[in-house]
């Protein structure tokens, strides 16, 4: 009698395929009140790797970390009409505290324009102040009505970028510049993933931007997923909050932001776009385990793979040594298949003997004996080859589900099959995607024909991306 898979096949129930990896990776369990999660070492371990990647980014670009409050003042989000319409239906509010109401209602932090602008006002008085950058780790809620883990949850965590600057095209700048130096420059490099660089419909917007930048992924099933936003806010805010300054030539104007942010929905995505019906495959960069050295049986075996684990750490590497000689090794090698470890080195009493090691490659699959002694030099290029291999599989995804199209209909029908479209926006336009909207298939982004972000929504040329999204 075959065998039952440890995860129900991609192909027969995606899904259930997600959420089976979800559980029995242990990345992460579904908390107490619907709609939350309870993030499990390995998954925030994901999660701050990709913090740390990000971070580094961030202040590469000359922001600097700040923390505000999580309640927020109703009052504040009244402020600016389009962003309160936006969030309405997803805040939570409290409206007791310490066993009395409370005189005036409060929101958990739903995203934090609003405070941060209040401060922004008391902390900008000169053009010598600007530009300010401020980038914010936090969390946030949202109230969910759809939750699943990672992709969308009343509570999430983040990191989002807040600015001011004197002119449209200083700020306008800056948001480009963290869509594709930080955000992009991430996801391809460090995530492996192909994302798309576009520019949202004005029906995507972010509420109160008057642009919005997107990079889009297509997960393992053709389904889009946003993966990071970056806004230009022109002066929206700063005219709700009184945020000005004094120019050069004396005069007050009302400085020009951006925000921007990405979130734990990026560990969803990584495990869409890499997943296989044997678990996760994590990108070697990203990975906080690079390299697994395990012990098959044996004392000798045990003393072999600690001395190994030290001199490839010695080596640079992010090593791991599983010597729990008292668990079978194929339950072992199975737990971390399933976490997606890029490489695991095997060694019981026939390769001490030989002085070699069973090398088993996560990502393109396979087993190879190679000597010990040549582990150190040989890893690095394997995990940048794993590395490039991940990208390039995103990318060939990308590509050979992706149809160009010239009506409504195709691209709606392209969507349902489980892939992307391309159209022109000049022959899909707003009725379009009204119309596309009522099949569950949305405007993912704008580009132009060559690929780029496209400088205004009717810029000549420009194409539609059309997908499914989550």
């Amino acid at each position: 009698m075959a065998k039952a898979p440890v995860l129900t096949p991609q192909a027969e129930d995606f899904p259930r395929w997600y959420q089976d990896l979800i559980n029995k990776a242990e990345l992460a369990d579904n908390g107490p009140v619907r709609g939350t999660m309870v993030i499990r070492p390995y998954g925030y371990g994901l999660w701050e790797r990709m913090q740390q990647e990000m971070d580094a980014r961030i202040k590469a670009a000359g922001a600097q970390n700040a923390y505000f409050p999580l309640f927020i003042p109703q009052s504040y989000l009244t402020r600016e009409a389009e962003h309160v319409e936006g969030f309405a239906p997803e805040l939570a509010v409290v409206t007791h505290g310490g066993g009395k109401e409370l005189e005036e209602p409060v929101v958990v932090r739903p995203t934090s324009e609003t405070i941060i602008n209040d401060y922004f006002s008391k902390w900008v008085q000169s053009y010598r102040d600007l530009p300010l950058l401020i980038n914010q780790w936090a969390n946030v809620v949202r109230w969910e009505m759809r939750p699943r883990v990672f992709l969308r949850t009343t509570e999430f965590l983040w990191q989002e970028g807040h600015t001011a600057h004197a002119t449209y095209e200083d700020a306008r700048d800056y948001a480009a510049y963290i869509h594709r130096q930080v955000y992009a420059d991430f996801m391809v490099n460090v995530l492996g993933i192909d994302v798309v660089l576009g520019r949202k419909t004005p029906r995507e917007r972010f509420a109160g931007a008057i642009n919005t930048l997107t990079l889009e992924g297509m997960m393992g099933d053709g389904k889009a997923l946003q993966m990071g936003t970056s806004h230009e806010l022109g002066t929206n805010f700063a005219k709700a909050f009184n945020t000005s300054y004094l120019s050069k030539g004396g005069q007050q104007e009302l400085v020009w932001q951006t925000s921007w942010g990405t979130s734990t929905r990026m560990v969803g995505g990584l495990i869409m776009s890499h997943g296989d019906d044997n678990g996760l495959r994590v990108p070697p960069r990203l990975a906080a385990v690079q390299v697994v050295v395990m012990a098959i049986k044996g004392d000798e075996a045990v003393a072999k793979v600690r001395e190994l684990g030290d001199a490839l750490r010695a080596a640079g590497l992010r090593v791991q040594v599983d010597d729990r000689v008292d668990t079978p090794f194929g339950r072992r090698a199975v737990d971390w298949e399933l976490k997606g470890i890029p490489v695991r080195i095997e060694i019981g009493p026939r390769d001490l003997e030989a002085g070699t090691a069973m090398l088993a490659r996560r990502i393109p699959g396979g087993k190879e004996a190679v000597a010990v002694e040549s582990l150190a030099a040989l890893l690095p290029k394997i995990l940048e080859d794993d590395q490039a291999l991940l990208l390039e599989q995103s990318r060939a995804r990308r590509e050979s589900r992706t149809s160009d199209v010239t009506t409504i209909e195709e691209a709606a029908e392209a969507a349902v099959a489980g892939g992307w479209a391309r159209i022109p926006w000049a022959t899909l336009g707003e009725v379009g995607e009204a119309k596309l909207g009522e099949q569950a298939v949305s405007v993912r982004c704008l580009v132009a024909e060559d690929g780029s972000v496209p400088v205004s929504d009717d810029a000549p040329g420009t194409v539609a991306i059309v997908a499914r999204a989550y």
